[in-house]
């Protein structure tokens, strides 16, 4: 999709620090997927008269973390203020967020991501990173437009929850997607979050066309969905303003399965949210030495890692990008080499057929069964002349599927390849004396 010169999209993410242990102000697990509902609660995350909250001293650690990996400056006193809402989600009817304006300031600003879209690489600027609560889960029967009733899950509510709001940099649905693509790989790397959980990454997406106001599209949940949802908004302005009608400022909700979206209400403005500083928590200072103490953690990022594929391993750049869009993805390179070591074989056969397979069936590179050793063995069977790159293409759907070991399956299915000339030669002159004509 080309760059649309009249389309500005900014991005609001939503990142869920899952790799911490307790919520953000309290002691509660923070592992609440599959847990009966409201088991994981306690007075503070549900905000109840006379509890108070203590900030996750880790949840800072990663914060600061992810503010580095942005290239963000990261402030020396971040402020937690109140966010005066009533809603559902949030028992206490206000959330504990951070605030850029009124003396506050959030955990990092004036950051940035390179992203390469079509060979050409463009920098989207992040405007700023701070820590808040995650609300509660709203389950809804059906469409949330039609659904009878709401049933609310306070296991959620109080998780760490890292906001990431961009500049709108970003010019078209394709570009967004790659975004946050790019924004998952690094925060992956840093080791703070895992992007394969269900609702650990979401997004608001704010558009706007060319002589319209900006919309809000709400809690968009995977980058596919990202690129259909703002494709269909632009879609729906450039009509209303060739009407001759007004695109309303306004908060719209994303149908995945009607692909669409619908109004939920007009849209707040910041003063309706009433801030004011969290009396209840002191301001966090960030000295020098616990930012190099962070820094010295870090890990190596996705944009380096590239850089020592193509060194390390002599990949093409493209190779180097694609292998570590992912976390996963680069960890299982990176173990299949060092049992088959011939990389670019490597590579081509993770980022054709074993992609076409995940993409056929709408997998992840963290929940395959395919271990490192098995597409290793695979290539060692071709190698060997075991078996011929056809019957290999035909394979690796079980091998990634089921995980199972291909020698098993060679076995298995007696799809080895036939190299006796003799024995090929009796099959022939069999054909021909069954079939004279």
């Amino acid at each position: 999709m080309q760059q649309q010169r009249d389309v500005v999209i900014g991005l609001e993410v939503h990142v869920q620090l899952t790799s911490l242990k307790t919520k953000l102000f309290c002691s509660c697990p923070s592992d609440y997927r599959g847990k009966p509902p409201n088991t994981y609660t306690c007075p503070v995350c549900l905000g109840l008269p006379g509890s108070l909250p203590v900030v996750n001293k880790k949840a800072i650690e990663f914060a600061v973390m992810a503010a580095l990996a942005l290239n963000c400056q990261v402030s020396e006193r971040a402020v937690f203020f109140r966010k005066n809402y009533f809603y559902v989600d949030m028992s206490k009817n206000f959330q504990i967020s951070m605030y850029d304006r009124a003396g506050g300031t959030p955990i990092g600003r004036g950051g940035y991501v390179d992203i390469d879209v079509d060979g050409t690489r463009k920098r989207v600027r992040i405007s700023r990173i701070q820590l808040e609560e995650d609300p509660a889960r709203l389950v809804h029967l059906g469409p949330i437009e039609f659904s009878p009733y709401t049933l609310v899950d306070y296991n959620r509510a109080g998780i760490a929850l890292l906001e990431i709001v961009t500049e709108p940099d970003l010019s078209s649905p394709k570009e967004a997607r790659i975004f946050l693509q790019k924004l998952r790989s690094i925060l992956e790397h840093c080791g703070i979050f895992d992007g394969s959980l269900e609702g650990s990454m979401r997004c608001d997406a704010n558009i706007s066309l060319a002589g319209g106001a900006r919309v809000e599209i709400k809690n968009i949940t995977s980058f596919k969905e990202v690129e259909r949802a703002l494709s269909f908004e632009i879609a729906r302005q450039r009509e209303l303003l060739k009407r001759g009608q007004q695109v309303r400022r306004e908060t719209r909700h994303w149908d995945e399965d009607r692909r669409m979206t619908f109004t939920l209400r007009v849209k707040e403005e910041e003063h309706d949210y009433r801030y004011f500083p969290e009396p209840d928590l002191v301001p966090i200072v960030i000295t020098e030495g616990f930012i190099e103490r962070v820094r010295s953690m870090m890990p190596e990022l996705p944009d380096h890692r590239a850089e020592r594929f193509m060194r390390e391993y002599g990949l093409p750049e493209y190779d180097a990008r694609v292998l570590t869009s992912e976390k996963a993805l680069a960890d299982f390179f990176e173990a299949c080499v060092k049992l088959y070591p011939n990389p670019k074989k490597v590579s081509n056969w993770l980022m054709t057929d074993t992609m076409r397979v995940l993409n056929e069936y709408n997998l992840d590179w963290s929940s395959i069964k395919m271990k490192p050793e098995h597409l290793a063995e695979l290539l060692k069977l071709m190698d060997d002349g075991v078996i011929s790159i056809k019957i290999a293409k035909l394979l690796i759907f079980d091998v990634v599927l089921r995980g199972i070991p291909p020698s098993k399956l060679v076995e298995e299915k007696g799809m080895k390849r036939i190299v006796d000339v003799n024995y090929l030669s009796q099959l022939v002159e069999k054909v021909f004396q069954e079939f004279p004509k």
